[in-house]
């Protein structure tokens, strides 16, 4: 079978590249971007198609251009990494957090999860399930709390998630460690909300201010559930997401 032809633009292709760099943490907040002659040599493209690309990148509120300096990366305070954005990032660097940012575990142990998170992991409602809440901060300060949900029977073959002692890897790595379960998949859903007290509290925000709330599934190559999540994060925050349709 003939090899399959990439048909995305040029530019388009670029535009990926970079924002597959910008969101994993390789290029970080305060980073400049290859200038637009480096971009033309590197992927033998015109310096017009190459300057599209930038100008894509710049539209979306990822890089702003500097007078005398370049073309910067400007994240700190407008991106928001999803858990399958950091997913993708600890399989292909070992590392969940972009440089800059950190979690701290605030709560760990066995809890009673919403009844969409029993009916992911297959319990009783009413049942309890492990639970992990964390604060991401980056330099800047907070920029999202999150909550795992993980199957009862971990809290005794997976101990280290009932501590909220940072897990080497990840978690997801500590289960596959254990149990053979490698995610392949996640899905993500969000909606807007306004700050509840104790998000606003956990954000360094006010209580009311716009918010973005959502939830995430990963699953293995089964379609078994490994993890459900719920995370938090405050308004003016961009998720990036690309489709692409044969």
């Amino acid at each position: 079978m003939a090899p399959a032809i990439d048909r995305t633009p040029p530019y388009l292709q670029v535009v990926s590249a970079l924002r597959k760099q910008i969101v994993g943490g390789e290029l970080k907040d305060g980073d400049r971007i290859p200038s637009v002659r480096d971009l033309a040599t590197e992927w033998s493209i015109s310096q017009a198609t190459a300057m599209k690309a930038v100008a894509a990148l710049r539209a979306d509120g990822l890089v702003e251009s500097v007078t005398g300096v370049g073309t910067i990366v400007r994240t700190q305070s407008t991106l928001h990494r999803s858990a399958g954005d950091r997913f993708a990032r600890m399989l292909s660097t070992g590392k969940i957090y972009a440089p800059g940012e950190y979690a701290k575990i605030t709560e760990a142990g066995m809890a009673v999860p919403p009844v969409w998170v029993a009916d992911h992991l297959g319990i009783e409602e009413g049942a309890e399930a492990v639970r992990r809440h964390r604060i991401t901060h980056n330099e800047a300060g907070p920029v999202g709390a999150s909550t795992s949900w993980f199957a009862p029977e971990l809290a005794s073959s997976v101990p280290g998630l009932l501590s909220t002692e940072r897990i080497p890897g990840g978690t997801p790595s500590a289960i596959e460690a254990v149990t053979g379960q490698r995610g392949v998949s996640s899905s993500d859903s969000s909606t807007a909300s306004l700050a509840t007290e104790q998000q606003a509290a956990e954000l360094g925000i006010d209580p009311g201010s716009p918010v973005t709330i959502g939830r995430n599934v990963l699953r293995d190559s089964e379609g078994a559930v490994i993890e459900v999540g719920e995370y938090v994060s405050a308004g003016g925050r961009w998720t990036t997401v690309e489709h692409h349709y044969a």
